[in-house]
């Protein structure tokens, strides 16, 4: 079950806290209230919080100070400022300021729910970055590997990032890194401490993204109940990714062009149009040039991005970093499991070192998180690998899953397939019923989750 999401609410008027309390709860958060800069300085102090919504009227200090207050607290922690009705200046600056976005009053629950998850996540990544920088055992950009492969993606990083490209495709294999790979080029750019915003386009209702990216009046369409800021609006002066960007839809790709093109975009329901200064980055695991023959994304689009190209490396042909990663991901999970690394005999390394790795870096972690929890601090023997790394030339066999013929074990199938079925249903429950996020959880394809979907009756 996952942790509940904690939230501190400031805000002088007590009933609004004591009902908005009682509305988050039910959704399953835990919620503390408070009517004063001062005692939000407290609270923040004695326990942690996983974002603060702020508001801007407060008596003594105003939201602005204590925004600014919080920050030099615990930066790390986001803040959503409330305003009331004529305040919406001064929450775009709190915005300027620092605050991950704002609501003003009064808002809809399902709003203010969708602006909590939508920070969160954008503030998940900043933390995972952050997180990479501080670690001594890896390298400033968060790359791990010495072979041929990796010190040349690490040279053309290096220098793409300190140039003034501001259009840059990477192309790679689900689970290569990419994500990795442009936080790293942001990180390493005049850009660096401005915002990082991903999205994956993959994740994102189709209704949904344009107002995602370029931000929404109210009553622009069913359901915008407040104004949206875009995440191009967010990611100013900083560096959008876009992940999956083969997932556009047609319809925005026309938009977005116009985007790449001007720097100027126009939020859904809007009257004028807005500007931005933005280095985008697009990544992709398709070959859209195939996917403009198909008419299935724009041509002119392709050419506008394809213009610095980075091709990231599959883990299988980086054989002398496995180990490598290896060891830098148990110590990882032992920290988070609160246990010695595992460890891994010789017959086994020689199995890492050779396996396939269709999932690639991220099958990888996915591996060592599993061992690491069923056998914190063990040494692990080949036996105990999964199935897919005892590969054979058994015709049944697909998916490099080692799936056991049905007509020779039927019933052995039979547990093996509500196995995997509870497996998939739970990756799909965590990611709200995105495939694509449950694709990333499972440390598999889309395409590969599809098809297992299809075999085991789910989709």
């Amino acid at each position: 079950m996952s942790r509940q999401i904690r939230i501190l609410i400031v805000d002088d008027e007590e009933s609004f806290v004591r009902s908005l309390s009682f509305a988050l709860r039910t959704e399953g958060m835990d919620v503390t209230g408070v009517h004063s800069g001062e005692d939000a300085f407290l609270a923040v102090r004695k326990q942690q919080f996983d974002i603060i919504l702020l508001d801007l009227r407060l008596p003594g200090a105003d939201g602005m100070e204590v925004l600014t207050s919080i920050q030099k607290l615990d930066i790390s922690i986001p803040v959503i400022m409330i305003s009331a009705h004529g305040d919406t200046r001064a929450a775009v600056q709190a915005v300027k300021n620092g605050a991950a976005d704002y609501l003003s009053k009064p808002f809809e629950l399902d709003e203010l729910i969708h602006t909590i998850k939508t920070t969160l996540d954008q503030s998940q990544v900043a933390l995972e970055l952050d997180y990479h920088r501080r670690r001594d055992a890896v390298p400033a950009n968060g790359l791990i590997g010495d072979c041929a492969a990796m010190s040349a993606l690490r040279t053309t990083i290096d220098r793409v990032a300190q140039s003034s490209a501001s259009r840059i495709l990477l192309l790679g294999e689900s689970g290569t890194g990419k994500a990795l790979v442009a936080r790293a080029i942001h990180s390493q750019s005049p850009r660096q401490d401005r915002a990082f915003v991903e999205v994956n386009c993959a994740a994102l209702p189709e209704q949904l993204i344009e107002s995602e990216l370029f931000g929404a009046e109210k009553g622009s369409y069913t359901g915008a109940h407040q104004k949206r800021t875009g995440l191009v609006r967010l990611a100013d002066s900083g560096t959008l990714f876009l992940d999956e960007i083969g997932e556009l839809p047609l319809a925005l790709q026309a938009k977005f062009l116009h985007f790449l093109e001007n720097g100027d975009y126009r939020p859904v329901g809007a009257e004028r149009s807005a500007s931005a200064d933005v280095r985008v980055i697009a990544a992709t695991n398709r070959d859209l040039a195939e996917q403009v023959r198909l008419g299935q994304f724009r041509e002119d689009l392709f050419y506008r991005l394809n213009v610095i190209t980075i091709d990231i490396p599959a883990l299988r042909a980086r054989g002398e970093d496995i180990l490598s990663l290896v060891s830098h991901f148990a110590d990882r999970q032992a920290q988070a499991e609160g246990c010695r690394p595992i460890e891994f005999d010789s017959e086994t390394q020689g199995i890492l070192r050779t396996h396939p790795w269709r999932g690639n870096v991220r099958e990888l972690k996915n591996l060592i998180e599993r061992l690491t929890i069923l056998y914190p601090g063990k040494t692990i023997s080949a036996d105990v690998l999964p199935g897919e790394f005892h590969q054979t030339d058994d015709p049944h066999y697909s998916d490099g899953a080692n799936r056991l013929s049905n007509a020779a074990h039927p019933q052995l199938q039979d547990r093996l397939d509500v196995t995997e079925r509870h497996i998939v249903q739970d990756a799909l429950e965590q990611a709200d019923g995105h495939k694509g996020r449950a694709a990333e959880i499972l440390g598999i394809s889309r395409h590969a989750l599809k098809r297992r979907l299809q075999r085991l009756g789910l989709q």
